[in-house]
């Protein structure tokens, strides 16, 4: 037969079971006051590292700005000055091809009045030679010739000298040129002394119409004459 008797179970093991419940049950309301704290943390952290990152925007735009303003103002300075240097290196060229001209023009004057007899000279021939090596560095350096002969006045390239009436040159147009000028591209260099047409000269006959138009107006009386027929 088998035994049949009830296990009671153990007054002492009863006590441990209820701390287990009661552990477990605390362990489950620990862990949502955790996770609120923990959620506003979070929050106040990726306000912060948003903040933060705007700020690193702001200042990545501040310093972008500033770079490309940088970057323009040694570009400007850069160009002004090559812009500077270049006009530097003109005006000292001009100036020694100024200095050139009238040692160009004073071979040109001597072979202009060159008698014919000593044109074959040997001597002639290499101061000649010099005045072809003179004109063709100028060549060589951009300097032309400014037209000047039959061509209309003009102040910026021309020198008036004299004023003269000529019947085969209209007025304001040059009859002759006394000095050569020079240009170098858009500068000139020197000017031509030239002289200029003042128009076809004054005939005896229009001088003396002129003249009797002049004498056959009507004269004006005095203001004094005019007051006296006024009172009369």
């Amino acid at each position: 037969m088998t035994d049949k008797r009830k296990v009671r179970p153990d007054p002492e093991q009863q006590p441990q079971k209820t701390e287990q419940v009661e552990v477990v049950a605390e362990s489950h309301d620990e862990p949502m006051l955790e996770g609120g704290e923990t959620g506003a943390a979070e929050e106040e952290g990726l306000e912060a590292l948003r903040r933060e990152l705007e700020q690193a925007h702001a200042k990545e735009a501040e310093y972008l700005d500033g770079w490309q303003r940088a970057r323009a103002e040694l570009s400007n300075a850069r160009k002004r000055f090559q812009r500077e240097q270049q006009q530097s290196y003109t005006n000292a060229k001009a100036d020694v091809l100024c200095r050139l001209l009238p040692i160009v023009d004073d071979l040109e004057r001597a072979f202009e009045t060159l008698p014919d007899d000593l044109s074959g000279r040997g001597w002639v021939k290499g101061i000649r030679l010099v005045q072809c090596k003179a004109q063709g560095f100028l060549e060589q350096e951009g300097v032309v010739p400014i037209d000047a002969v039959g061509r209309e006045f003009d102040p910026f390239l021309h020198q008036a000298v004299t004023h003269e009436p000529s019947d085969e040159v209209p007025e304001g147009h040059v009859i002759a040129q006394m000095q050569r000028g020079y240009s170098l591209g858009d500068r000139v260099l020197r000017p031509c002394m030239v002289r200029v047409s003042s128009g076809p000269p004054v005939r005896p006959e229009q001088a003396e119409g002129q003249a009797e138009g002049q004498g056959s107006e009507e004269q004006i009386p005095p203001a004094e004459d005019q007051a006296a027929s006024i009172e009369e």
